[in-house]
């Protein structure tokens, strides 16, 4: 296991396009060029991509020693109020896994639901249904099942709730998206490292150390209005945050080595490197 974090756009960035790059069989190599170390491969809008091109990706991250990640489709429901609705998230969930496993992944991130016209125990009674049967169709997989803490205050998503899934089954891991959790509470929740902190605590508390010290999360700053999460930013936003460089402190004073992927808008790759620049400062 590495001894440090490691950082990541999630997709492909504005400069990455600007440098010349067409391709996302190119991402690997642009990324490494500028010194990251991790790509989430995004399926939000459904996956697209055939097995040949997600293989070449891999071969290209393997070569580059970009770790993987893929984000699965975001019409997947585990809380779905449509039954065959819900129960199609499994097909879905389980597209996403063989599309990981030629990208070489070894996490694919899923929204936990909606929570809007039930309510949130009902919602959660759903979607714990839907993962166990999730489970069973697609037996003991070696890559990890993330799911992630939400910015809309109507969705399935809060800590709590993410660790209270995963409690279901040991390959389910939670996906910690810090401008979410951010933009759900309306803004102030990480004012200093010890926030951070608290929530790498309460998963190693409830889900063991190894899922805390290794999480896989998400960073960006998110515009939020009285429903929660609005829009994605760029780290040039000074009004919403979340700011980074208490994140970096915790994660120094805990040795924790977490997968960080910067969702910003369209500078996922300029922030993932100012973040990893600011994790190296504060490490000394």
């Amino acid at each position: 296991m590495r001894n440090n974090a490691v950082f990541g756009p999630g997709g492909n960035s504005d400069s990455f396009y600007a440098a010349g790059y067409k391709s996302t069989t190119q991402a690997p190599e642009f990324l490494s060029g500028i010194g990251l170390g991790a790509y989430e491969f995004e399926a939000g809008n459904g996956l697209r991509a055939g097995a040949e091109t997600l293989k070449k990706i891999g071969e290209e991250a393997k070569k580059h020693h970009i770790e993987m990640s893929l984000h699965t489709p975001y019409f997947i429901s585990l809380s779905g109020i449509v039954p065959e609705k819900r129960l199609k998230s499994i097909d879905y969930i389980k597209e996403s896994l063989e599309a990981a496993a030629h990208l070489g992944a070894d996490t694919i991130v899923i929204h936990t639901g909606s929570a809007a016209k039930i309510t949130r125990r009902e919602a959660m009674d759903l979607a714990k249904d839907t993962l166990s049967r999730t489970l069973e169709a697609v037996g003991d997989t070696p890559i990890h099942l993330g799911l992630e803490t939400m910015g809309k205050i109507n969705q399935l998503g809060t800590l709590e709730e993410v660790i209270e899934l995963c409690l279901l089954d040991p390959h389910l891991y939670p996906v910690v998206d810090f401008g979410h959790i951010n933009a759900r509470e309306l803004g102030g929740q990480f004012p200093d490292a010890d926030a951070y902190r608290r929530v790498f605590h309460q998963i190693a508390e409830k889900l063991g150390d190894e899922k805390a010290r290794y999480m896989h999360c998400h960073f960006s700053k998110i515009e939020y209005t009285s429903a929660g999460e609005k829009k994605h930013l760029t780290f040039a936003d000074e009004q919403y945050g979340p700011v980074f460089e208490p994140l970096a402190e915790a994660l120094v004073r805990d040795d924790l080595c977490p997968r960080i992927i910067c969702e910003s808008d369209g500078t996922m790759s300029d922030d993932a490197l100012y973040m990893q620049n600011a994790y190296l400062a504060a490490r000394g």
